[in-house]
């Protein structure tokens, strides 16, 4: 049990560790080493920029986030229950999920704007494909005992959706989320840094300008400290509440 809590501690201290060895070894301003990253960090907290872009994009992300699930789950459940629905539109998931990200993102600004409801827009419709597939997948693989037990006691479409199909499909709802943040923050940064004025995105394109590599990776490691942080006391405690009713499966 110890050794699992200090797994992942000593890993993070030998990542750092090799970050700075290279950066010793490289002695370039194009790697600066952790405590160089760690001053820049300080500064931009201290005179509030950091919480500021954070929060601008982590707003961005969230109204993303909940607009993919919502759409796509809703989708993915469809196709996987209708044959004849999949039949009609899985063609149409397929081209979705082949069309290039940078592609909807500059689509959604020529067409709509530089506007906030764009960039969400793009980031949203990035993302549904994905949580269909996932979801469609899932709707498949539910055992249709359930359902058949359900029908026989008539519930309500809306009850059998509620106690029978949702509880099924937690593990798919919670792989969709978790693939789902990781795709969403980076394509976020992608139209922040495209068309917005603020964000983390915007910073980085701002610092790359500049050639501040220290600037580039204070922010990213500020950010993918924030999302790991959100999959430990969000995604995984959320996971582990909605599986709490399936039974514990004995180790061998």
């Amino acid at each position: 049990m110890r050794w699992r809590r200090l797994a992942p501690v000593l890993s993070l201290a030998l990542l750092v560790g090799l970050w700075a060895a290279a950066a010793e070894l490289a002695a370039s301003r194009a790697l600066p080493g952790p405590a160089a990253v760690l001053s820049v960090l300080a500064r931009e907290a201290a005179d509030g920029a950091l919480f500021h872009h954070l929060g601008i994009t982590l707003a961005r992300m969230a109204a993303a986030f909940v607009l993919a699930m919502s759409i796509g789950s809703a989708l993915g459940i469809l196709l996987g229950r209708s044959a004849t629905a999949d039949r009609l539109f899985g063609l149409w998931l397929t081209v979705f999920l082949n069309i290039p990200a940078l592609v909807v993102i500059v689509l959604a600004y020529v067409w709509f704007g530089l506007t906030e409801a764009a960039a969400v827009g793009a980031v949203a419709v990035n993302k549904i494909p994905n949580v269909v597939v996932v979801l469609r997948e899932g709707t498949r693989a539910i055992d249709e005992q359930y359902v058949e037990m359900a029908r026989t006691f008539r519930m309500a479409r809306s009850d059998v959706l509620r106690h029978v199909l949702l509880p099924q499909l937690t593990p798919y709802f919670a792989a969709a989320a978790r693939s789902g943040l990781a795709l969403i923050w980076k394509i976020v940064l992608v139209v922040e840094l495209l068309g917005r004025s603020d964000g983390v995105g915007f910073q980085i394109h701002l610092y790359f300008q500049m050639f501040d590599v220290a600037g580039i990776l204070a922010y990213t490691v500020a950010f993918v400290a924030v999302v790991q942080l959100l999959e430990l006391c969000v995604l995984q405690p959320a996971e582990h509440r909605l599986s709490r009713w399936r039974p514990v499966r004995a180790e061998a």
